[in-house]
């Protein structure tokens, strides 16, 4: 009898000592979500059916639905005065008139989230970009992606909207295709124009790729005035597939820094986990 109340009292202790840590997890993003997409279980969330922008998230689904389209990665792609940013004017290296190979523009996309190689790739798309706009709104549907909507494949339209609930959603869809697992994770990457000399450096614009204390499988920063900072990923963490959602970061470095702090807080619980396990079983 002594050793069931041992175990009973134990169990609560640490249950009520998980909750305790879920409530000590402080993310300073507006929204977040953290998933294990092993167990289908939601970690945490903040705010996680907030519907905002998404900014250059977006681009997950602009792979997505190019990579399903089964267009040749090959095919010779020029950037046109149609894929310059005339909404909010940011700046690119792909010069009008600069050709590249299909598979360079969807690479620069997702791991430097070059708007006018997503632009390009939606404009490319058979039939046209409203057919693009349109593909990509029906396999948010079809993934489950209730309360998103996209207008445009680059990000920069502030009614490009969704949750972090939905964008995990997307994440875990993303990672079932290996160009965008290997692409949004490329660190650096060197690309020339076709027929041109000299080679244009790009680097991830996730620098979590580049640390050794992480182990990414998916990855997509975005930013907008109207969106903030954002950063979705799926990594392995304590041998766990997860996937973690941050929006609206308005700090430089907070993203990044809730990042760090999702990934302490599970190692540790995970550690915690393992020790009163080991307690409960030494009792018996």
């Amino acid at each position: 009898m002594k050793r069931i109340l041992f175990l009973v009292c134990a169990l609560f202790f640490c249950t009520h000592h998980a909750v305790a840590q879920r409530n000590h997890l402080d993310l300073k993003s507006q929204s977040a979500l953290v998933f294990n997409v092993q167990d289908e279980h939601v970690i945490y969330d903040k705010n996680a059916d907030q519907i905002a922008p998404i900014a250059s998230i977006t681009k997950l689904m602009t792979a997505i639905v190019t990579l399903d389209a089964r267009l040749s990665p090959n095919d010779i792609i020029s950037i046109e005065n149609a894929d310059v940013d005339k909404l909010k004017h940011t700046a690119s290296r792909l010069r009008v008139g600069s050709s590249y190979p299909r598979h360079e523009l969807l690479r620069l996309a997702l791991m430097s989230s070059e708007n006018r190689a997503a632009a390009a790739l939606g404009r490319t798309y058979p039939d046209g970009i409203e057919a693009f706009v349109n593909a990509m709104n029906i396999k948010a549907q079809q993934i489950g992606m209730s309360n998103t909507r996209f207008v445009e494949p680059t990000g920069l339209s502030s009614n490009n909207v969704s949750t972090a609930r939905d964008l995990a959603k997307l994440v875990a869809a993303a990672n079932n295709y290996t160009v965008i697992r290997d692409f949004s994770t490329t660190s650096q990457h060197s690309v020339a124009a076709v027929d041109k000399r000299g080679q244009l450096q790009y680097v991830n614009s996730n620098s979590l790729v580049r640390n050794q204390g992480w182990e990414i499988d998916v990855s997509k920063t975005g930013y907008l005035n109207e969106a903030g900072r954002c950063l979705v990923m799926q990594a392995n963490i304590s041998g766990q597939p997860v996937v973690i959602v941050l929006l609206n970061s308005w700090g430089k470095n907070t993203r990044i820094g809730d990042a760090n702090r999702v990934k302490k807080w599970l190692e540790n619980n995970q550690s915690r986990k393992q020790q009163a396990n080991s307690r409960s079983i030494k009792a018996l």
